[in-house]
């Protein structure tokens, strides 16, 4: 057995074997398999696809490829992935409030892919904190704080974290089996006993169509719950930006007006909903109505913020960074306002064109060895359908240099659509898969 049959295989159409695709991932994982012949097996799953049973095999191979992690806690361990959208901070506000619910919440997240943001990304934006937990530290701070949210360490499923970087620069992001196998991999190595996926769709997702969607929501669930984990799916929009900002530091600021300041909106909304449905389905909650009552509560009630607080502080971030989130974030020399070209209503916003937008502002990479500028991004984008007079603002640009806020605002007016007639404003929510 060896890379080259195996990216043959591929290369006609046909699956490999359970072994051949168990050999791989171990390459993967052990530095036999080159990266040229990584990206040739992406390139090769990307073009011709897996049979059902290669996507669950695949899945499998990539989380057997390290550690599987084993919990003692006295109450269920739960955990919620994004397939990806832009200004989705969502686990940020999840974990928190999960873990002030009673739940233990071991959050194993990844970095900005292609167009979308990184959970991890965001995170880092805290001066000190720092993802990359040990194994055994990870386990502490989860024990202890009821919630963490790292990288996957060098020990779990680390056949994806290569192939995951390598997908990146490849322009392999978008295939059904590298998804599900890269999100289920790694949740299903951390040990969960409740899983539940938030499977974007709109112009700022990687599926852009409903039944691109479903196909992926449908493959998620099929997979995690043939592997023994209980998942259910929710399939939510992503034709605008969930949150009003788009960049590292400013959506952790989004966040902090949630968990702090009982801000409302669909971040806040999507967050609850999802909590609800996990605390539902592990039986921590009687019902929907029941989960929904418990995440509203501890976010109003403070104690999903005191829980990130804890959680940022056990990480290696500042100790009282809840009380004082305002001075401890980075902010950008440069802000200016994009002003509307002519009056009218917001249409469309190509989220995918706006995240790239981000990118070349210095707020993700393109290429693996890029530094993040945590600073830079958009805030205060306009909503789908909203009225805008000629000259009102339709968000503000945060960048580092004034070059690069020229560029941005050009993209940022190609990438918004105003007329004259009110649009058909998508539901947050589109259907639900368990």
């Amino acid at each position: 057995m060896d890379a080259r049959s195996i990216i043959a295989h591929l290369r006609r159409g046909e699956t490999p074997s359970r072994e051949a695709l168990a050999w791989f991932a171990r390459g993967l994982a052990e530095g036999t398999v080159s990266d040229a012949q990584a990206g040739a097996f992406a390139m090769g799953v990307c073009l011709r696809g897996l049979s059902e049973e290669g996507r669950v095999a695949l899945t499998l191979a990539m989380r057997d490829s390290g550690d599987r992690m084993a919990w003692d806690l006295p109450a269920p361990v739960l955990d919620k992935h994004s397939t990806g959208g832009v200004g989705d901070c969502v686990s940020l506000i999840l974990a928190p409030a999960l873990a002030a619910c009673g739940a233990y919440v071991p959050m194993i997240s990844g970095r900005g892919l292609g167009h979308t943001g990184g959970t991890l990304d965001k995170l880092e934006a805290i001066p000190g904190l720092s993802t990359g937990l040990s194994e055994a530290r990870f386990k502490e701070v989860v024990a202890q704080v009821g919630c963490a949210i790292v990288s996957a360490t060098a020990e779990i499923a680390p056949a994806d974290k290569r192939l995951y970087a390598i997908r990146d620069v490849t322009a392999t992001v978008e295939s059904l089996d590298l998804i599900t196998a890269s999100i289920l991999s790694k949740k299903l190595a951390a040990g969960l006993e409740g899983l539940v996926l938030d499977v974007k769709v709109g112009t700022g997702a990687f599926m852009k169509s409903p039944q691109e969607a479903r196909a992926l929501a449908q493959s998620l669930v099929g997979t995690a719950n043939l592997a023994g984990c209980p998942t259910s799916a929710v399939i939510s929009d992503m034709n605008q930006p969930l949150a009003a900002s788009l960049g590292n530091a400013l959506e952790v600021a989004e966040c902090m007006a949630v968990l702090c300041d009982g801000a409302g909106g669909p971040l806040a909304e999507l967050s609850v909903a999802l909590g609800a449905r996990l605390l539902a389905n592990a039986g921590m909650a009687r019902d929907m109505d029941a989960g929904l009552r418990q995440m509203r509560d501890v976010l109003d009630n403070g104690k999903a913020a005191e829980v990130f607080g804890r959680m940022v502080g056990a990480m290696g971030g500042p100790t009282r960074f809840t009380e004082e989130w305002r001075r401890f974030l980075p902010e950008a020399p440069v802000i200016r306002e994009i002003a509307a070209p002519e009056t009218g209503y917001i249409t469309a916003i190509d989220g995918e064109a706006l995240g790239l937008a981000v990118v070349g502002l210095g707020g993700g990479r393109q290429v693996e060895s890029d530094v993040i500028n945590p600073a830079v991004g958009f805030s205060d984008v306009v909503r789908l359908g909203q009225y805008v007079e000629a000259g009102q603002p339709l968000l503000r640009v945060h960048a580092a240099r004034e070059a690069a806020a020229e560029a941005a605002a050009v993209q940022v007016r190609a990438a918004i659509a105003i007329d004259a007639t009110m649009p058909d404003i998508p539901p947050l929510v589109h259907e639900e898969s368990s």
